[in-house]
């Protein structure tokens, strides 16, 4: 059979003007691009639509009956209008053309068909403005079995105001019209052995199935096709790294002497996890090793022995954060670590944007001429004016706040050095298996004794307005124990902007979903406006923390809270991470329900870290039962960052859980989902290692050679080399 190809392109397929529609909606490029944009949902024209169920602001695709229609004059200005209203026998919309009185042949009552449009109001009903419609060819209902064309599934895609779904559909058919022979993925025994169907049968029955019966097998074929792919191209990856070779550094007299002046033992966790990086940095080929543990559990110790090292051999260890006040804290802690006997002889520096451009300099040169082992830093280490002597080891801080190209910056100062990626994000193990299938996955769950724990409580004011001034009764109350206290903001100031341009230096809360509050109530401006008001906060001392405030203004208010100097801070999520204050008890998250799940606990992980026990008051106007309401009770139900983690991403799709930062393909799921998919996930890492096992090349695989470069582009081949 000979036709066009899955890597041909669009514009050579279906004409200049309809590609270059495609490529602004969608980004196609190429039919492969065009076929595997697949149906979200399948109607039938027997269908009847609930009407009753749309949201005024939804743009929908609807299958519905003509009611009636008529035309009206319009009293204020000349011309018509065209009103015509649709029904589902449960509920019925009106339809609203201006000047088009024409349509009235063709939108008949009794007619059915498919009406697209953005759900208005108006008089107190729904109404659509000028839909776009596609009504059902009554001649050929007559013409075939009725029952069978009623029952016919119509693919309803994904679609734009300038992109329709049966636009789709059509150009779609006209292209599986002209398709050629496709080359499967999927190697003869695996399809045969899972019973797939050819990815030629495939394709077509999931955007032209004559059956519904048709659609699930064409949908689990296609599922095992990105499954396979990605993981073979993922494991890919981990052959190049391994292919390459790196710097043997075996440990020695640095690690003994900080070891023998620890003054607690490190955890079995510690140890175990210690001992695969020790072993990974005198290997053949550089460490890509991902370390996830709970926050507090000790991952910082463990990535300061691995800097030890590293030392060893004279190699230096840079650790990039997110934020300047991270990247502070880090420096302190590991200065306190290593006491005054080893800190001089690795020279521990900080160098950040924010420092004057002096005591950068001389930083900078520190790095340079390899008297610094340790650098800590944020973003500033990325520049082309930062070089080191001999970079060994690149420590990743919360590794989702650095996109790909960060990374691969500051990898690329060294000669292949091992990298080391810090996560207090527990990562459920079907996303760990996609987003991080390159990486070697270790898991630090116990967590250091002398540890009081925290309590979590919802404070619900849509249901009990009153424990408002009680939360700030319960905040005095802990000072008045000697304790400290932080109060957490979703914006900087909720009167000057949106929650969503609360810009910080780290991520941003969650963003409201429809039906949410739209703007923050409280910023810090407001929270501390009220706590300086407050008569029980009169002798309390008071401060605040954000992202635009300057580094030594930032520096200076932290250094002054971990003295006790200060009694409430009030911040925003600036100290989501990193932050270490073992004389802080409380932690009071004002609109917690704009907060996503891991930030909740990121934020509750900043109390109870010493022998103060925690408390932990999440403030919540969203109703019972609502999505928002949903998050911030499981996060309250828990203190397993791990549990949590499997919940945030039941909740919230693992389109937010993978984020941004994980570039190329590992992000842009089609059927996939790493939710429902996990056994799918692990069986298509079977095979993938089964197969570059026995061809490493893939030069018996030629279907899936080219799957996986149609999959990957350029850009996101080069991403993945970079992660």
């Amino acid at each position: 059979m000979t036709g066009s190809t899955l890597d041909a392109r669009l514009d050579g397929v279906v004409g200049g003007k309809t590609s270059k529609a495609l490529e602004r909606a969608f980004g196609m490029r190429t039919v492969g691009d065009l076929l595997s944009h697949y149906p979200r949902r399948y109607a039938t024209r027997g269908e009847l639509t609930p009407i009753s169920s749309l949201n005024v602001g939804d743009q929908v695709t609807i299958v519905a009956q003509i009611k009636s229609a008529g035309e009206r004059r319009m009293q204020n200005r000349r011309g018509s209008i065209l009103e015509v209203v649709i029904g589902d026998g449960r509920g019925e919309v009106s339809l609203t053309f201006f000047n088009q009185a024409w349509r009235l042949g063709e939108l008949r009552p009794g007619r059915r068909g498919i009406f697209a449009g953005k759900v208005g109001e108006y008089r107190g009903g729904k109404q659509f403005a000028h839909p776009d419609y596609q009504l059902f060819d009554d001649e050929a209902e007559a013409q075939m079995n009725a029952e069978a064309y009623a029952n016919l599934p119509i693919p309803i895609y994904p679609a734009t105001s300038a992109m329709s779904t049966w636009q789709i559909q059509k150009v779609i058919a006209l292209v599986l019209d002209g398709l050629g022979d496709v080359a499967d993925p999927l190697p003869d025994d695996l399809r045969r052995r899972h019973k797939l169907l050819p990815a030629r049968d495939a394709l077509e029955r999931i955007h032209r199935p004559d059956f519904e019966d048709q659609i699930a097998p064409a949908r689990r074929t296609l599922r095992m096709h990105e499954a396979l792919v990605l993981q073979t191209a993922l494991l890919q990856q981990r052959q190049f790294v391994r292919a390459l070779s790196a710097v043997s550094r075996a440990p020695g007299a640095l690690l003994e002497r900080f070891d023998a002046g620890l003054p607690f033992p490190l955890t079995p966790d510690q140890e175990s996890v210690g001992a695969q990086i020790a072993a990974d940095l005198q290997g053949d080929w550089p460490m890509n090793r991902l370390v996830q543990g709970e926050v507090g559990s000790g991952k910082t110790l463990v990535a300061l022995r691995a800097m030890l090292q590293v030392a060893q051999s004279g190699g230096q260890s840079a650790l990039i954060a997110p934020t300047e006040v991270l990247a502070a804290q880090h420096l302190r802690s590991m200065t306190r670590m290593l006491g005054p006997r080893l800190a001089p002889e690795l020279m521990p520096t900080l160098l950040t944007g924010q420092m004057g451009a002096a005591e950068r300099r001389k930083a900078a040169l520190r790095v340079a001429a390899g008297q610094a082992l340790i650098v800590v830093g944020t973003h500033a280490l990325l520049s082309d004016s930062t070089t080191f002597a001999d970079l060994g080891l690149v420590v990743v801080d919360e590794q989702h706040r650095f996109g790909v190209e960060q990374r691969e910056t500051l990898r690329a100062k060294g000669s292949s050095p091992h990298a080391l990626v810090l996560t207090a994000t527990p990562i459920p193990r079907t996303v760990a298996m996609t987003v991080f299938g390159d990486l070697d996955v270790s898991t630090i769950r116990t967590m250091p004794a002398g540890r009081a724990g925290i309590e979590t409580f919802v404070a619900p004011l849509d249901e009990k307005p009153a424990w408002f001034a009680r939360v700030w009764e319960r905040v005095a109350e802990e000072v008045g124990k000697g304790h400290q206290v932080f109060v957490v903001c979703a914006a900087i100031d909720a009167e000057a902007s949106s929650a969503s341009s609360s810009t910080d230096d780290v991520e941003a809360p969650e963003q409201p979903v429809a039906g949410e509050a739209a703007r923050a109530r409280w910023g810090v401006v407001q929270a501390a406006d009220l706590l300086s008001r407050h008569p029980l906060f009169t002798d309390l001392r008071v401060a605040i923390l954000h992202g635009r405030m300057s580094a030594d203004e930032k520096d200076a208010t932290m250094r002054a809270v971990a003295a006790g100097e200060i009694d409430v801070l009030v911040a925003t999520t600036v100290i989501e991470v990193g932050v270490d204050v073992p004389n802080a008890s409380t932690i009071v998250i004002l609109e917690a329900d704009r907060f996503g799940v891991s930030q909740l606990h990121q934020l509750r992980g900043r109390v109870g870290r010493g022998a103060v026990p925690g408390l932990c008051l999440l403030v919540t106007e969203a109703p019972t039962g609502s999505p928002a309401r949903e998050r911030v009770d499981a996060v309250a139900a828990t203190l397993d960052g791990f549990q949590l983690a499997e919940v945030d991403l039941e909740l919230r799709g693992e389109g937010d859980v993978l984020g941004d930062a994980q570039s190329g393909a590992r992000t842009s799921l089609r059927l996939l989902r790493v939710v429902k998919d996990g056994d799918l996930i692990a069986l298509a890492r079977q095979e993938a290692e089964r197969i570059l096992d026995a061809d490493p090349a893939l030069k018996s695989h030629p279907g899936l050679a080219a799957a996986i470069e149609r999959r990957l582009d350029a850009t996101e081949r080069a991403a993945m080399a970079r992660s």
